[in-house]
């Protein structure tokens, strides 16, 4: 096979310095690592001065203008550090399938990473990622029980809109007040 819509085959895993990837256990700690890395960043950024520009540009732009800095730069900016860590995901996602193919672009891939931020909790660092670990378990229980176990997850976003705000992490950090 070589490519085209049917995909494309990759044989090997990507070598890190000298960790060989094609060992689970191996590939996990890396993934582990860039979780935990990109976590770290994300939250330095938004607790850095960048990240309170990156909030009132989302609010208003014409006030961050005015103030001296210009939004359109750190509009920018959040872009291309979104663009990294999303290729960076595509990487680590690519290697762990070890193929390729163009249905990862498809609408489902990207509704259930919405799917994600809505459940764990939108404008939350960590909420993708509760959202991410919600799904999977949800999946794996209620996946076994029925073939038809996204009925239930759809009735619990619907929950999670009407009822919490910021998703899991809204609701726990509400119920720990």
């Amino acid at each position: 096979s070589y490519g085209g819509e049917d995909g494309l085959p990759i044989y090997s895993r990507n070598q890190l310095l000298e960790i060989n990837l094609m060992q689970n256990l191996n590939f996990f700690y890396v993934s582990a690592f860039w979780l935990l890395f990109t976590l770290l960043f994300t939250t330095i950024i938004v607790r850095a001065p960048f990240g309170l520009f990156l909030k009132a540009t989302k609010h208003n732009p014409e006030r961050v203008k005015a103030v001296g800095v210009n939004p359109r730069k750190i509009q920018i900016i959040a872009f291309v550090l979104s663009g990294v860590i999303t290729g960076l995901a595509g990487a680590l996602y690519t290697d762990l399938n070890r193929f390729v193919s163009p249905s990862v672009l498809g609408w489902q891939m990207s509704g259930e990473l919405i799917v994600f931020i809505i459940l764990g909790g939108a404008g939350r660092v960590f909420g993708p990622v509760i959202g991410a670990a919600f799904f999977v378990f949800f999946e794996q229980v209620f996946g076994s029980i029925t073939e038809h176990w996204q009925i239930f997850l759809g009735f619990i976003i619907l929950i999670s809109l009407l009822f919490t705000n910021g998703g899991i992490i809204g609701f726990l950090s509400k119920e720990i007040k």
